[in-house]
C-alpha cells in the first residue's frame, strides 16, 4: 500500500495544476515544496514578479502615456526600489493565498521540505528542522522548475552583480545597467528597466536575439529598444567582469572594449533544479543543464511511474504550457484519458514593448516550402491605437495560399499577449483569412488590427469567391 496515489515535488505551474488534477479525480496527492511557501519559481522569483515589476514600471514611469505627454512625463517624479517591492509584496501573497485554498478546498495535501529519492516509489523528505522523513506514492511527477545558471567566473555579490532571482531584492534603482544574455529574461529585464530610464546594455556572444520569433518581429522590437537609446551589443562577449574600489563594475568585452557600469544583471540560462533529487538512486540522469527527458505526450521518464513537467524538461519552458504539461501527466500518471494538446500555443515575451507569437513564423513558412502571403496592421492604424497615443505596435498575419487558413500570427506592441489569442483560436480551429475580413469588431480596439492585417492579405490574395 502506497501513502499517496500521486506524489508531486514542487509547486509551480506544472505541480499545483498536475496535483490538482489528480485530486479533482478522487485520488489522494501530496505536494513537496522546499521553498518558504507554495508556488514555486513562477509565484516568488519568476513569472509573477517579473511582470509585477513591469506593470508597476510602467504605471509609476508613466511611460504607456508618453505618447500624448512627451518623453519627459512622469507619474512619480523619483520612483524607489521600494515603490516596486510594495506591489510586488501585495501580488505575491494574494498568489499564495488562493493556490494554498486551492489546495484545502481540493483536499490536496502538502508539506515543507527537500525531497530526493531512495527508490522509484519512495522519497525521503528532509524538514527545515532537520528531521528526515519518508513518503510513498504509486507514481511521482517532478515539477521543481529552474534556477538560474550561475557560473564560477562571476563574481556575484547580490547588490552590483546579480541573478535573475536577486534582482527583485536591490535595495536601490541603479543608473546604468548592464545585461549579459539577450534571452527572454534578459530582454524582459533589460527593457523594464530601460522604461525606468535606467541607461541599460544588453551583451550577448550570438549575433542575433529571440531567433525562435518571426524575424520582422524581432526587427521592430530591436527598432524600438534603439529608438529609446537602449545598447545592444550582440555578438559579443564579455571576457572579464570584476568589481572596482569605486563600488561599480567594469566588463573587459572580448574587442578589447572596457564598459563601466552600476549593477551587472547576468542571464544567460537557468539550470533544472534537479541536483538534490538524488536521481541516480532510480536510475535517472539530467543533461547537462540539468533538465530531464520525457515522452512529449505522455511526460513519463525512462522509470514508468515518475513523470515530469515544466521548466525541468525544457523548452518552451513557459508557465502557461508548464500548467497544461502538469496536468496532462498527473492524468496519464493515475491512469485517466489524457487528450493531446492544441497544436499551437502562444508564446508571450513580456518585455516593453510585449511580443506574443502563436503558430509559424515566416521563416519557417519558407523552410517548409509553403506558399503564402502575409498581412501587417500597424496600432497606430487603429482609432483606438490613436486614442491610446501608439506610435508603435505591430500585427503580423501568415496565411497560406494553397487553403486560405491563417498559419502564423505574430505581434509586437501593447496587449501583445492578450490580443494574440484571437489568432490562436482562429489558428486551431482551422479558419481562413475569410473570417477577418467578414467578420466585425468592438469598435475602437486594438484588436480591430485583425481585420486591417487580414485585408491586407486578402487584397494581395484575390477574393476567392470571384475565382469559382
Amino acid at each position: 500500500m502506497f501513502q499517496y496515489d500521486l506524489v508531486v515535488v514542487g509547486s509551480g505551474p506544472a505541480g499545483r495544476r498536475g496535483a490538482i488534477q489528480a485530486a479533482k479525480l478522487g485520488k489522494k496527492v501530496l505536494v513537496i515544496e522546499q521553498g518558504k511557501r507554495v508556488g514555486g519559481v513562477s509565484v516568488h522569483t519568476g513569472t509573477i514578479p517579473s511582470k509585477t515589476l513591469r506593470e508597476t514600471a510602467l504605471n509609476l514611469s508613466g511611460w504607456r502615456e508618453r505618447g500624448f505627454y512627451g518623453r519627459s512625463y512622469r507619474v512619480k517624479q523619483e520612483i524607489s526600489a521600494e515603490d516596486l517591492r510594495r506591489r510586488l509584496l501585495i501580488t505575491l501573497n494574494h498568489e499564495v493565498e488562493v493556490l494554498e485554498h486551492q489546495f484545502a478546498r481540493n483536499r490536496v495535501h502538502h508539506m515543507r521540505g527537500r525531497a530526493s529519492f531512495i527508490d522509484a516509489t519512495t522519497l525521503q523528505v528532509i524538514k527545515d528542522d532537520g528531521e528526515a522523513m519518508t513518503v510513498s506514492g504509486a507514481s511521482i511527477l517532478l515539477a521543481v522548475g529552474t534556477k538560474p545558471f550561475r557560473p564560477d567566473y562571476m563574481p556575484f555579490d547580490g547588490k552590483t552583480v546579480l541573478d535573475s532571482d536577486e534582482l527583485l531584492d536591490i535595495e536601490e534603482l541603479p543608473r546604468t545597467m548592464i545585461v549579459i544574455g539577450a534571452g527572454v529574461i534578459g530582454i524582459e529585464y533589460a527593457t523594464i528597466f530601460s522604461a525606468l530610464d535606467t541607461a541599460v546594455t544588453v551583451i550577448d556572444p550570438k549575433a542575433t536575439m529571440l531567433d525562435f520569433i518571426d524575424k520582422e518581429i524581432v526587427e521592430d522590437f530591436t527598432y524600438q529598444l534603439r529608438d529609446r537609446n537602449m545598447k545592444l551589443l550582440l555578438g559579443t562577449k564579455a571576457e572579464k567582469v570584476e568589481r572596482l574600489d569605486t563600488g561599480k563594475v567594469q566588463l573587459t568585452l572580448d574587442n578589447g572594449r572596457h564598459l563601466v557600469t552600476d549593477m551587472v544583471l547576468f542571464a544567460a540560462g537557468r539550470m533544472g533544479a534537479t541536483d538534490a533529487l538524488n536521481l541516480r538512486a532510480i536510475g535517472l540522469e539530467a543533461d547537462s543543464r540539468g533538465r530531464l527527458k520525457v515522452n512529449p505526450e505522455t511526460f513519463q521518464t525512462s522509470v514508468p511511474n515518475v513523470y515530469a513537467a515544466g521548466d525541468v524538461v525544457g523548452f518552451p519552458s513557459l508557465a502557461s504550457t508548464s500548467m497544461e504539461q502538469g496536468r496532462i501527466a498527473a492524468r496519464v500518471a493515475i491512469g485517466a484519458v489524457a487528450k493531446e494538446p492544441q497544436k499551437y500555443f502562444p508564446y508571450g515575451i513580456y518585455a516593453v514593448p510585449e511580443i506574443s507569437t502563436c503558430g509559424l513564423t515566416e521563416e519557417e513558412m519558407k523552410e517548409r516550402g509553403i506558399p503564402y502571403e502575409c498581412g501587417i496592421a500597424r496600432f497606430r492604424e487603429t482609432s483606438r491605437g490613436h486614442i491610446m497615443g501608439l506610435d508603435t505596435g505591430l500585427l503580423k498575419l501568415i496565411f497560406s495560399l494553397k487553403t486560405r487558413r491563417l498559419l502564423g500570427v505574430h505581434i509586437v506592441g501593447e496587449g501583445a499577449t492578450e490580443l494574440v489569442h484571437i489568432g490562436q483560436a482562429v489558428l486551431n480551429l482551422k479558419g481562413t483569412v475569410e473570417y477577418f475580413v467578414e467578420n466585425t469588431f468592438n469598435y475602437p480596439t486594438l484588436a480591430e488590427a485583425y481585420k486591417i492585417a487580414g485585408l491586407d492579405a486578402w487584397n494581395r490574395m484575390g477574393d476567392i469567391k470571384s475565382e469559382l
